[in-house]
């Protein structure tokens, strides 16, 4: 079974979930080993970008302080590839989701289905859609940052590179840091390739204490673009305000 030949969702179905779940535990994230979108998929939405009726907003990074670049939050109707992928990762990131609402003593509110907890989601006033479609060209970084756009929260999400780096763009490594308990920081830097998934926390994951488990505070960022265009794909798992 190859990539052009499988739909988005059944790419995401066959992924080592198993594997992927031991990392995202261990780590806070993971990056797919294989795509999740082939090369045409990702040309096709990044060239969404310039489609501005296809968005509800544009954010300009450096007037709001958020760092270099820009990034846009589609608008209702989604493209059909965005919601087919929002829908396939849901349910694969559940498991995970609920157990560490469980270790960490917390209410775990997310039905089965994505629509389900979107219908939540909209029920508490978070009706905006949050998929984004992110550019950055040479300069352009973002500061480190968490997704919240409400009360009602998915502990994980999702980024898609779509572009290849070292061929479209250099630099601009997605970055996240851990907050420790009476410690330093630890970091991690990781390279987006073409049509891989990085899956990570949205707020904070568990880490055993000497109490038991405690929250790690996490924030996710992009380094400095040194060339080239570099377009992403984030799959936020919650509506916005």
């Amino acid at each position: 079974m190859t990539a052009s030949t499988t739909t988005p969702w059944a790419r995401v179905d066959a992924l080592d979930w198993e594997g992927l779940g031991t990392e995202i535990d261990a780590f806070g994230h993971a990056l797919t080993p294989h795509p999740v979108l082939t090369a045409e998929e990702c040309r096709e939405i990044s060239a969404l970008y310039d489609d501005v009726s296809r968005f509800r907003s544009t954010i300009d990074m450096e007037r709001y302080r958020f760092g270099r670049g820009q990034y846009r939050y589609f608008d209702h109707p989604l493209p059909d590839l965005v919601r087919e992928l929002r829908a396939a990762f849901y349910p694969r990131l559940l498991p995970v989701a609920r157990e560490w609402a469980r270790r960490l003593g917390r209410p775990a509110p997310w039905p089965d289905t994505l629509d389900e907890w979107l219908e939540r989601c909209h029920a508490a006033g978070q009706t905006r859609p949050t998929p984004i479609l992110l550019r950055y060209g040479p300069g352009d970084w973002n500061a480190l940052h968490r997704d919240i756009y409400g009360e009602s929260v998915f502990p994980l999400q999702v980024v898609i590179g779509l572009d290849e780096p070292g061929t479209d763009f250099t630099g601009g490594e997605f970055l996240l840091t851990e907050q420790r308990a009476r410690a330093q920081s630890r970091g991690y830097a990781t390279t987006l390739l073409q049509g891989h998934a990085l899956v990570f926390t949205t707020r904070d994951r568990p880490v055993r204490s000497a109490r038991g488990w405690s929250n790690g505070p996490m924030r996710h960022g992009v380094s400095t673009v040194r060339s080239g265009r570099r377009h992403t794909l984030g799959l936020v798992l919650h509506d916005a305000e």
